[in-house]
């Protein structure tokens, strides 16, 4: 049996993730592979940590990326700290809510969950006010949902947390690279990222930080084996305790990142490289301006939606700049349009989930994708295939919007010179 050529179409990704690599970063995945010990890889893992730190804006020494997606870095981070019976509080507004309480059931945790409609986002106040009655050791949330396209505020919350020693843990999947995250400021204590959306490198790494609150946890739970020194020199669970996985176990982990430099698992070598290239990438760019380019491409995405009749989905207060969902039309089917948009253009974009399947698509600008030709073609496309649809649009409104936005942000950019 004969397999025909590998070949990948051209697309151009317009989803929440994964998004379109850096050529930089693939070019970086193609260089010689190094043993995991070798003192120029491990140069490497020490430069990916500080890299890291400047990424999530802390001081905290354990910053450094889990080898799986970004699920593996929410489970790790979760699991690692949750003890049989534990008090865990989950602000719930959209999908990734759930997929947090999730977990903390499986390592046998005590769920409480507080749910407001999808689109919207909790006033501090009310988290901070259940926070008063649960009085959990854990509070778990999702900083970006990509499910709403929604932003929740946090650092209210961390301060809350704070003075009430409970740890703060943030799922910052969509966030972290694309607009703030501010671990210390916020007093976030522990901080989990991907690498598949504003990082832009392929699926497939986590990067998480904690501080000293969490690692105190972490470390109360190991114990030497039996008293014996063995050939790993490892510490294991505490028996009594819910089990941490392995693959997960950030004592182990620590003891593979840290100087001691102990063999955990193999490190995804290539992976690693793209890492460390997509960070340098970021912080060559700096994140203020980082930021503002994701701002930007938002405000000439929405201004062309707008202007072609459709409306957003959820509260624009408190948006997500790397997210934008859209209401599908009364009579259209999303599906339809999604897959001609593929097929006919080249162009992806997603459909949400639950209660907003077939309700909304998902539109997102996220690190390399975020580019003003993809801005400009996705409106140029979706125009036409809504015509196609017989959707009434205003045409040729979308895009003329758009680059009003990108010609005024010239004017202030030449005006600063």
């Amino acid at each position: 049996m004969s397999f025909s050529r590998f070949e990948i179409p051209l697309r151009t990704i317009m989803t929440p993730g994964p998004v379109e690599v850096d050529p930089r970063v693939l070019q970086a995945m193609s260089s010689p592979i190094l043993g995991q010990f070798d003192p120029a890889f491990t140069a490497i893992m020490n430069e990916v940590m500080e890299m890291l730190r400047q990424l999530f804006r802390t001081s905290n020494r354990w910053a450094y990326p889990i080898d799986g997606t970004s699920r593996a870095g929410i489970e790790a981070l979760l699991c690692s700290i949750i003890e049989q019976g534990d008090k865990v509080l989950i602000p719930i507004y959209g999908r990734f809510g759930y997929l947090l309480a999730e977990i903390c059931e499986r390592y046998g945790a005590h769920v409480y969950t507080i749910e407001c409609e999808w689109g919207n986002v909790f006033d501090p106040k009310e988290v901070i006010n259940e926070i008063k009655k649960v009085r959990p050791k854990i509070v778990a949330i999702v900083h970006g949902e990509t499910s709403t396209g929604c932003m929740q505020p946090l650092k209210e919350i961390g301060e809350f947390c704070r003075e009430m020693d409970v740890l703060l843990v943030v799922d910052a999947v969509a966030t972290i690279g694309g607009t703030e995250v501010n671990v210390d400021e916020w007093y976030l204590d522990g901080v989990i990222g991907g690498t598949q959306k504003c990082i832009s490198v392929p699926s497939g790494m986590a990067p998480i930080t904690y501080n000293d609150r969490v690692e105190k946890v972490v470390l109360s739970r190991k114990k030497v084996e039996r008293g014996i020194q063995t050939d790993l020199d490892r510490s294991i669970p505490s028996t009594g305790k819910t089990i941490i996985s392995n693959y997960f176990d950030l004592s182990q982990l620590q003891d593979y990142w840290g100087p001691r430099r102990l063999n955990h698992h193999t490190e995804a070598t290539s992976m690693l490289y793209a890492l460390r290239e997509g960070l340098r990438i970021i912080l060559g760019e700096g994140l203020t301006k980082r930021f503002e380019r994701h701002r930007l491409h938002e405000r000439a995405l929405v201004a062309g939606i707008e202007a072609m009749g459709l409306s957003l989905f959820g509260d624009k207060k408190r948006k997500l700049p790397t997210v934008t969902c859209v209401n599908i039309p009364d009579g259209v089917d999303g599906e339809s349009v999604r897959r001609m948009l593929l097929h006919e253009f080249g162009i992806e974009i997603a459909s949400s989930f639950g209660p907003l399947h077939g309700k909304i698509w998902r539109i997102g600008t996220m690190g390399y994708s975020c580019r003003k030709e993809n801005i400009l073609r996705l409106l140029t496309a979706l125009e036409a295939v809504l015509v196609y649809h017989s959707v009434r649009v205003n045409r040729g409104e979308g895009v003329q919007e758009a680059l009003k936005v990108y010609v005024e942000q010239s004017k202030v950019m030449n005006a600063g010179w």
